[in-house]
């Protein structure tokens, strides 16, 4: 249920609130494939969830701007 609460508080946010999560979320994602190259990264499903929540994030945009 946290992907819901997740989805919820982004189609409440305004576009530019939605660009900047986008910009945080691609900055996260860098830093993981970093960690995970060089083996320090602990949970390797967390870049999985990062790349999910991209992905939402961009629909939202996409519907916002529809």
């Amino acid at each position: 249920m946290k992907t819901k609460k997740f989805t919820e508080d982004l189609k409440q946010m305004t576009v530019e609130e939605l660009n900047e999560k986008l910009k945080d979320l691609k900055e996260e994602l860098f830093t993981l494939r970093f960690q995970h190259a060089i083996n320090q990264l602990d949970n390797p499903q967390k870049i999985v969830e990062v790349k999910r929540n991209i992905a939402r994030v961009m629909t939202v945009l996409s519907e916002k701007n529809a």
